[in-house]
């Protein structure tokens, strides 16, 4: 630690929407500093961190995985923090409807207006967001969110491929993206607050790990069909099961009848894609599939998604993921020792 005597208290926000495994895992992490002392050098010999888990009233709270814990501390009990902490939240079909918190909001507001930070994981900036102190600042939530978020709260630039950020004038704005990205949240807070070293040993004995690829090789593309714009969704429908085609762009403006400039004008404006780029997303992500669930080489792979050209192909592939196509199947196609262990099972279910 650097220097410091009174460990950092941490408030861990508790709503009914809060995902169980992500609050009570960066529950565990930041609190377990005091079982592991002595164990590891690296790691200090006074609990660097005080963690309660908060909320609009002490007790038994029901969470949206129908469990219940403890909520030690309500927010009126707490008057100074250094940290507020959201966890991942459920995000309805209908996105998120604002206000129902305003007292904890509120209280956010003011904890941050004495010095603490506010952090997030995955989708708990929506009620963070609600406190004002994100507008204007770069922040990311997970991709499946992002289309939310945005329509509830349009001056918060959105970031949703960012693993991390950390943004305003003072670095009291700590956002993750993605589901177990809130590995990297606590990380880079044992980084920022313990050291480097406690940081990598936390990491070892927890198994944590650092998303250094970012988050864009998970996202999923599914382009945007909500536009309203039927020609368009009509050139989408066509464009699903034949984006390998030769020049497929040229296709589609042929099929809608309009003249080409029209239809490229409309189908940006209706996706937010180029057309090109919208075959691009989809060729590349039916190669992600084949990566993941087939052994067949990257030019083959190359070859069935539309490109004739491998070279080309993997500089793309690796500009939308942030990966190679190599490195991508080796990060995400099941283990072959799980395949191997899978294999009797799935023999013995088909012998009648």
């Amino acid at each position: 630690m650097t220097g410091r005597i009174q460990p950092l208290h941490v408030s861990l926000v508790a709503v009914p929407e809060a995902s169980m495994s992500t609050l009570l895992g960066i529950h565990d992490v930041l609190a377990f500093f005091s079982a592991l002392a002595g164990k590891d050098p690296a790691l200090p010999t006074v609990a660097p961190f005080t963690v309660e888990i908060v909320g609009s009233e002490r007790g038994r709270l029901r969470l949206a995985n129908g469990l219940s814990l403890d909520v030690n501390r309500s927010i009126a009990e707490v008057s100074k923090t250094d940290m507020v902490i959201v966890p991942s939240v459920v995000v309805p079909d209908t996105g998120w409807k604002t206000g129902r918190y305003t007292e904890i909001t509120r209280w956010a507001a003011r904890m941050h207006s004495q010095g603490a930070l506010l952090c997030s994981a995955c989708s708990g900036v929506f009620l963070l967001a609600e406190t004002g102190a994100f507008d204007g600042q770069q922040t990311t939530v997970h991709w499946g969110y992002s289309d939310h978020f945005a329509r509830a709260f349009p001056r918060v630039p959105l970031q949703p491929e960012r693993v991390l950020v950390v943004a305003g004038e003072r670095e009291q704005l700590v956002s993750s993206g993605a589901s177990t990205s809130w590995h990297d949240l606590v990380l880079y807070l044992i980084v920022r607050y313990v050291g480097a070293t406690a940081a990598q040993a936390i990491a070892r004995f927890f198994a944590l790990q650092w998303h250094h690829d970012g988050l864009a090789p998970y996202i999923v593309f599914e382009g945007r069909k909500d536009h309203g714009d039927a020609g368009v969704v009509e050139a989408q429908a066509w464009l699903s099961t034949h984006f390998s085609v030769a020049s497929p762009v040229e296709e589609m403006v042929r099929r809608s009848g309009m003249a080409e400039r029209t239809f490229k004008r409309r189908f940006t404006e209706a996706t937010g894609l180029a057309p090109i780029e919208y075959v691009q997303r989809l060729r590349i992500e039916d190669a992600k599939r084949r990566l993941e669930r087939t052994d067949a080489s990257v030019d083959e792979i190359s070859w069935k998604v539309g490109y004739e050209d491998p070279a080309f192909f993997r500089r793309l592939f690796k500009r939308v993921t942030g990966m190679a196509p190599g490195a991508y199947r080796r990060r995400f196609q099941v283990p072959a020792f799980v395949q191997a262990q899978a294999a009797p099972r799935r023999r013995s279910r088909a012998i009648p």
